[in-house]
């Protein structure tokens, strides 16, 4: 494992705990603001593929780059072979789990990344967050505003630049009024403290009354709220930071179709205002609706990053996968009849492997990291 303070390397962080940097930034150098500007003067929405996706007509690239730019980014997983005879004579063997993966998101854009579940949408999430296992080791590239990344400085992005909005209502602390956990704890000591708190406060009642939330429901606890309340506490929660990327991982589940339209509107407006988003998900016809790009997720890997427009068309998406979830749409008849699964891309993991659904069943169940977990413990306080 390389260490830090080496320079060119590729691994973002590993088993050996010592998280390593990541490597330097694509055409860095003289002429890279010249290359930049060029760049911006594009039409984009006639501009061919780059860095492995096509635009959206409103795609652009503020200060010359990608609001999140990740680049051939692997996650695996040192594990114990179950089919061993005995467990405690078990070897262990790398179970590669996501394998060369690119995906970019631009400045006041909305990226569906969609894919069935279990395909392992929600490590990548953590790859962005910065969240790694103990037995995980994570490669690739991955730029946040235009400067490359290590594990240590994802992990101070999140809760500040970068925001998860998790998948699961549970994430809230049962314990504690919502209010108070999406104020977090204040910093500082003495008056610092109280002035931090008030603007904390202030902060929450803006975001409640931004989402619809009266400032009664900040004295309620989680078991109070309807889903679509709760929700909108865990949006309020990554919006508290006043982040520029959020992260969504299935923020819809559960939620009856208005609401779910309404939650994906609170992420549309997000970016309308300059923000990024990721949203992750396998309710593609919500994603059709309220996103500019879409990466198709299967087996690993995203095998097509394209803008919305090109799902009007089965021709005019370049991969199977991509046909046949155009295909399996209520409007287009679901499946063609007699149409077999398209085969699997070049790279991926074509053959079910048991190790490998028992890892990203384990990435699914653990339970969502809060945002600013240091921050918490440092104040012996537990926002969500």
């Amino acid at each position: 494992m390389m260490k830090r303070g080496e320079e060119a390397m590729d691994v973002i962080g590993g088993s050996s705990g010592a998280p390593a940097q990541a490597g330097a930034r694509p055409g860095a150098g003289r002429g890279d603001e010249a290359r930049a500007g060029e760049h911006e003067r594009l039409d984009h929405a006639a501009t061919p593929t780059h860095h492995h996706h096509s635009h959206a007509a409103g795609s652009s690239h503020a200060h010359g780059h990608h609001l999140l730019q990740v680049e051939d980014l692997t996650v695996s997983f040192r594990m114990y072979d179950d089919a061993a005879a005995s467990y405690f004579r078990a070897p262990q063997r790398e179970v590669e789990v996501i394998h060369d993966l690119s995906i970019s998101v631009h400045e006041g854009e909305i990226v569906a990344v969609v894919g069935a579940s279990g395909s392992g949408k929600t490590l990548l999430a953590d790859a962005v967050l910065g969240l790694f296992e103990p037995n995980a080791t994570v490669r690739g590239r991955i730029w946040f505003d235009g400067a490359p990344q290590t594990a240590d400085t994802l992990a101070a992005l999140r809760g500040r630049a970068i925001a998860l909005v998790p998948q699961s209502v549970a994430s809230l602390d049962p314990l504690m009024p919502v209010g108070r956990q999406v104020e977090g704890a204040p910093s500082g000591h003495g008056a610092a403290r109280r002035a931090d708190a008030a603007r904390r406060r202030e902060r929450r009642r803006e975001l409640f009354a931004r989402h619809g939330l009266s400032e009664d429901v900040a004295a309620l606890y989680p078991h109070e709220l309807s889903g679509g309340m709760a929700r909108r506490v865990l949006l309020c929660c990554a919006l508290m930071g006043e982040p520029r990327l959020i992260v969504a991982d299935e923020p819809t589940p559960g939620l009856d179709l208005p609401l779910a339209v309404r939650a994906l509107g609170d992420l549309r407006a997000f970016a309308d205002e300059g923000g990024g988003v990721m949203l992750i998900t396998h309710d593609i016809e919500l994603a059709l609706s309220v996103a500019d790009r879409v990466a198709v997720f299967r087996d690993g890997t995203v095998v097509e990053e394209t803008a919305v427009a090109s799902f009007a068309s089965p021709d005019t998406l370049a991969h199977p996968f991509s046909r046949a979830l155009w295909h399996a749409l209520p409007e287009h008849g679901f499946a063609l009849p007699g149409e077999s699964a398209p085969a699997a891309p070049d790279g991926a993991l074509a053959a079910p492997d048991p190790l490998r659904a028992r890892a990203l069943a384990d990435a699914e169940a653990r339970p969502a990291s809060g945002p600013s977990a240091a921050d918490v413990a440092a104040e012996e306080e537990a926002p969500c």
